[in-house]
């Protein structure tokens, strides 16, 4: 790592404890030692006596809850019950994990995509969690800060794990979730299934499992030229479309369907067909974890290849920002997953897993 990349050692003489990239959290714990954890002895990272209630932290840290003291140069501290939860926030270790994660396509597609949308900007909110740095056994995409307890929209999980037991401990790791909550888990291996059921069992709280084929295209470059009819231009939604959204989603119809709709409208790319009036004909929207979703085509202009229209130039935009081209598709939606076979997207083996913890909190 480039020491370049890491903050001083104390904050610049006179600009007090938060300047900078520094900041303050509170330990849960006896406090350690804070180091980077990459290359330890390339960079110079603060120190802080043992029982402090405040830590310094340096974004090249990751952030830990409950720790206790480590040697420096070690990679994280473990809790007392021996389970261990890191936050990555230093953009040198997110990079290197988006490098991880792609060299493990397609399994890791919902966590690399919000890992994506992490490096380049974070317009959703997101953090990763990881038990451990920079070999990891489990890594997961959460929504960063507090989000009301029926809000299972936007508290929504994307995993992927290389030792299924290391996720089963992350996810164990207070902090790590709300399990008073109503929130999903995605995840695209059979034991994130395994894992929620467990703890769910032993936790007493109900599971609404949905699966879904995950299809994903290869190279948009080579799809066939859009075809679009006179007078239906190319555009995009509008929070103004947000009733229209919410009504026509098989997901919608509540007020945090809305709410999570809106933003999704306001903070990520989508694509519409209008007619000449500039009404919508049919569209496809992105999530947070870079997946295709809602797409849709109004019933009184089905069968015109608008949809075809709508995922050829979904497709070709996705891979122009360098982002991978999936979604996920209901089993029993046969028109769209010959549609998307037509157009050269591959059905990956296995199904995707959206699990819903705490059905009963969900807002109706």
């Amino acid at each position: 790592m480039d020491p370049a990349q890491c903050p001083p050692a104390e904050p610049p003489p006179g600009q007090g404890a938060l300047a900078g990239p520094w900041r303050l959290v509170e330990a849960q714990g006896p406090a350690g030692v804070t180091v980077c954890p990459i290359e330890p002895g390339t960079c110079r990272c603060h120190r802080v006596p043992h029982r402090a209630r405040d830590l310094l932290v340096s974004p090249c840290a990751p952030r830990s809850v409950t720790s206790i003291p480590r040697p420096i140069g070690t990679h994280g501290h473990r809790t007392a019950a021996g389970r261990t939860m890191l936050i990555l926030t230093c953009p040198a270790q997110l990079q290197r994990l988006e490098g991880a994660l792609r060299r493990s396509l397609p399994l890791t597609l919902p966590v690399y995509g919000a890992v994506m949308n992490i490096n380049r900007g974070n317009p959703a909110g997101l953090e990763v969690v990881v038990d451990a740095w920079p070999e990891f056994g489990a890594v997961l995409a959460r929504r960063r800060g507090e989000v009301p307890v029926d809000d299972c929209y936007r508290n929504t999980s994307a995993v992927f794990y290389r030792d299924v037991g290391a996720y089963r401990a992350l996810l164990e790791t207070p902090g790590c979730l709300r399990w008073d909550s109503a929130f999903h888990i995605i995840g695209l291996q059979d034991g994130v299934t395994a894992v929620s059921e467990a703890i769910a069992g032993a936790k007493g709280i109900e599971l609404d499992i949905s699966h879904y084929y995950t299809y994903r295209h290869p190279n948009p470059s080579t799809m066939p030229e859009p075809r679009l009819d006179p007078g239906v231009r190319v555009g995009s939604l509008t929070p103004a479309h947000v009733d229209l959204l919410n009504k026509t989603w098989p997901y919608g119809g509540n007020a945090r369907s809305r709410q999570y709709l809106e933003e999704l409208l306001r903070l990520f790319p989508n694509l519409c067909l209008r007619d000449g009036a500039g009404q919508p004909l049919s569209w496809a929207l992105t999530d947070p974890f870079g997946a295709g979703t809602h797409g849709y085509t109004l019933p009184a202009h089905r069968r015109s290849g608008y949809m075809w229209t709508v995922l050829v130039l979904a497709a070709r935009r996705a891979q122009a920002r360098g982002f991978p081209t999936f979604g996920f598709t209901a089993t029993g939606n046969r028109p769209m997953q010959r549609l998307q076979e037509e157009l050269g997207h591959q059905r990956l083996p296995g199904l995707c897993c959206y699990i819903l913890h705490n059905p009963g909190l969900k807002q109706a």
